[in-house]
């Protein structure tokens, strides 16, 4: 599950984490693909299928499925070739890939103009671990639509079943998040968006594979069983003429862990003909470290926590991405996107994945037509 959280936390880092609540209740269908692929042979393919059918004037209902091919030698042995790595070589298989995820969601909208609210189940299965959860969008138009007052609410409902014998201190892993929001058109050619987000996790939050190996000392990762953080989000689209659009964010994090972080992304957009849109995205990530996590060599066997992961420690990362959108018709659209993401140096990734800084290439190819 750890090798997931990798891939999707890079991921979600791309784009401010902002729902625009927005619905257009129109029947339509998409198929994509998305991939990913780092210098700590973390690789992950992932076809995507969805589906959204108009029951009503004001009620449609969706159907999405992912699926996540993974493979992840280096979280599989531990990226280091001298360590006979017992714990976590349980876990190979005989298929292509270490793990398959799959992950189903159903959700029912309802619109009538000034209103629209979303309700949602979600569901993903793997070899390790299973994860249910709830979610709910509202929001309200006001000021002849000029303003979009929204809440967002999700719940989710995890379980670890470790691939080898192991007693974890708890199984399960639940999280919820809030999210309010305000959106307001400042102008015809300009708009700003806020967002504070309430996140708060419980459970076994850290990995059951990933291990701490310091002279005498041999434990298994472990983190604090509860988790309160909060986000502020600010997001700005600027359409400079009919051809030219600029969006800036910025979010601000904090946690109960002492961790904070600072996220810039800028994304410029240019119209090159009628059918096909392009342009250029960057992303500035920058965090401080978790209040437990000791420099590489520091652990004491009495410690009451130990991390390896090199998220719990400080460490900046940069991203740099190309978007297109082509409208193949009228009502048929395909979007495709290639980013390089790259961390600063640090001693976690090189005591993990045996290189100085994780690269990565990430690309993403969606077909969509409406009918």
């Amino acid at each position: 599950m750890q090798i997931k959280y990798l891939f999707f936390a890079i991921i979600s880092l791309v784009t401010l984490e902002i729902n625009s609540f927005a619905s257009n209740l129109k029947d339509s269908m998409s198929f994509g693909f998305n991939t990913y692929n780092d210098n700590a042979n973390v690789n992950v393919y992932s076809p995507t299928f969805s589906l959204f059918k108009k029951v009503s004037h004001k009620w449609m209902l969706g159907f999405k499925m992912r699926i996540d091919g993974i493979t992840a030698a280096s979280i599989k042995n531990g990226a280091n070739g001298g360590h006979v790595d017992a714990v976590t070589g349980a876990s190979l298989n005989e298929n292509n890939f270490d793990d398959v995820r799959y992950a189903p969601t159903l959700m029912a909208t309802y619109d009538d103009g000034d209103n629209t609210l979303t309700l949602g189940g979600y569901y993903s299965t793997e070899k390790d671990y299973d994860g249910k959860s709830l979610f709910m969008n509202y929001v309200r138009q006001l000021n002849q639509q000029n303003t979009a007052l929204g809440i967002g609410f999700s719940q989710s409902f995890d379980k670890w079943s470790p691939v080898f014998d192991r007693a974890l201190p708890k199984d399960n892993r639940n999280e919820r998040k809030l999210d309010l929001s305000i959106n307001q058109l400042i102008t015809p050619t300009f708009s700003i968006q806020g967002v504070f987000s309430y996140m708060y996790s419980e459970g076994f939050l850290s990995s059951p594979y990933h291990y701490v190996l310091q002279g005498d000392i041999a434990k298994f990762e472990n983190y604090p069983d509860q988790r309160a953080g909060e986000a502020y989000s600010l997001k700005s689209v600027y359409l400079f003429n009919d051809a030219n659009a600029m969006n800036v964010s910025y979010r601000y994090y904090k946690d109960d862990w002492d961790i904070s972080s600072h996220t810039i992304n800028i994304e410029e957009l240019h119209d090159f003909s009628h059918r096909l849109t392009s342009g250029l995205r960057l992303r500035y990530y920058t965090q401080t470290k978790s209040n437990f996590v000791q420099e590489i060599g520091n652990y004491n066997a009495n410690d009451a926590y130990f991390a390896t992961d090199y998220r719990m420690s400080a460490f900046d990362s940069f991203t740099i991405g190309i978007p297109f959108i082509y409208k193949v018709g009228r009502k048929n659209k395909l979007t495709a996107s290639i980013d390089y993401y790259q961390t600063t140096k640090n001693d976690y990734i090189k005591s993990w994945y045996d290189v100085d800084s994780i690269s990565a290439v990430f690309t993403s190819l969606n077909y969509k037509f409406d009918f």
